[in-house]
């Protein structure tokens, strides 16, 4: 199978994506008129033209080893270890509470068929891209007709996510009085980030389904009267897209205070980040010692340790021999986002590491990427790929990948981009995305 899927990726050009499709879809269907424009002139290199080829074993794969990490972080153990060297703030809310929404497990995937779990996110954008990406699906030949996602399998990954967010609000919101009637997406200076178009999609996507939403920089928010107020709004829920983890920015004033005083719903939240995506984590997760100090069954022992590559803390104690083993390292700031101040260990230089033994890093176990073919014309240039797993509550919602050229993911490789995933029996669509429209995913 690992062959067959190699063949694939490296020499079938079809181009399932419809540019014109694109456009209705993100001028008519869920967007605004507009929309399709901004996406070319500020992010053309957002979306690949070509899928993703990964086997229905390694979907399955994917989906056992998020349900394995967040079982893991829901043990006693784990929650009162990850949260002790945590900032207060992550000590809220207590068990129960919300979840947080848009995990994002990414892997990668070797030609080999090795699979391993590079990073955990816990505010990865792109998930309405990804649904505008599948609107946008094209069979170009009859081979390609069973990999396409139907619309009506779309529609339901949309409602599903509304779903999820009314969930949030269920488990730690005033539901009981009253439903979810706002929320806000905040981020920093949002009409600049690079994602915007997202953020416009959501807005879409929220107001459709009867809520009243608004886009807002953490600055903009006002703390009063008991409520947290965007541009006139009372936010009941803030869909929090902040690189500031623990709200610790002055920026964030308003929105720490609203969170502390529990007058707003805020997903993701800061103990989400402590839990799961502060690198440190995956040093535990790796560790077979660590994972059995812990209360961590064997089976779910064993399934991390085969797919989360081994990962431990930089220290200076351990400089020597981890610059001597350097080439076969990939090296990442413990609070680091959107793949900021990383590094290939083959590409090192002496200063660089001199910051890296001075800061707060990790010290990953290198795992090749996929590669993908994207020109017929040129069947040697091959672009990397690594794999998007968005999950909620241990459930993988929808899968998605990302082509680039370089060290990391960057969004400015031409033919790169998001990229849908289609498995060799057809899209590679887990069950939560398909899920009964208003049901829990």
């Amino acid at each position: 199978m690992a062959e067959l899927i190699t063949s694939l990726n490296r020499a079938c050009f079809c181009a399932s994506l419809d540019p014109a499709a694109l456009s209705r879809a993100l001028d008519a269907e869920l967007g605004r008129p507009g929309l399709a424009a901004l996406v070319r002139e500020r992010c053309p290199y957002l979306f690949a033209a070509q899928p993703v080829f990964v086997a229905p074993e390694q979907v399955l794969r994917m989906a056992q080893v998020v349900r394995a990490v967040e079982a893991v972080a829901a043990l006693p153990a784990w929650r009162e270890r990850a949260l002790a060297d945590a900032p207060a703030i992550a000590r809220l809310p207590a068990p129960g509470g919300p979840r947080g929404v848009f995990f994002g497990y990414d892997f990668h995937l070797a030609e080999s068929g090795e699979l391993g779990l590079i990073e955990v996110n816990t505010n990865a954008g792109g998930a309405m891209l990804n649904a505008v990406l599948a609107r946008a699906q094209r069979a170009c030949c009859e081979d390609m007709t069973a990999f396409v996602p139907s619309r009506e399998q779309v529609r339901q990954f949309e409602d599903a996510l509304v779903a999820m967010f009314r969930q949030e609000w269920a488990r730690g919101g005033d539901a009981t009085a009253r439903p979810l009637q706002t929320i806000a997406i905040v981020d920093e200076a949002p009409s600049t980030q690079y994602l915007y178009p997202e953020f416009l999609l959501f807005q879409g996507l929220f107001e459709r389904a009867g809520l009243q939403m608004r886009i807002a920089d953490p600055g903009e928010l006002a703390w009063r009267d008991g409520r947290l107020w965007a541009d006139g709004l009372a936010v009941d829920l803030v869909y929090n897209r902040l690189t500031d983890f623990y709200l610790e920015q002055p920026a964030s004033a308003a929105l720490r205070s609203a969170w502390e005083a529990g007058a707003v719903l805020l997903t993701p939240h800061p103990q989400a980040h402590a839990l799961l995506a502060d690198k440190r984590r995956l040093a535990w997760l790796s560790d077979a010692g660590e994972l059995a100090a812990l209360g961590v069954p064997a089976e779910t022992r064993d399934r991390l340790l085969a797919h989360v590559p081994r990962t431990e803390v930089v220290s200076p104690e351990a400089g020597e021999r981890l610059w001597a083993a350097r080439r076969g390292l990939f090296f990442k700031p413990v609070a680091g986002y959107g793949s900021r101040a990383t590094y290939r260990g083959d590409k090192l230089t002496r200063r660089v590491w001199g910051e890296i033994l001075a800061g707060d890093y990790v010290a990953q176990a290198l795992i090749a990427p996929g590669e993908r073919g994207v020109d017929e014309a040129d069947p040697v240039r091959l672009l990397k790929f690594d794999l998007r797993a968005y999950a909620y509550a241990g459930r993988v919602q929808w899968l998605a990948a990302r082509l680039y050229q370089g060290q990391t993911t960057n969004f400015r490789t031409p033919g790169g981009g998001f990229a849908p995933v289609y498995s060799t029996v057809g899209p590679a669509m887990p069950e939560a995305a398909v899920a009964p429209t208003g049901q829990p995913v």
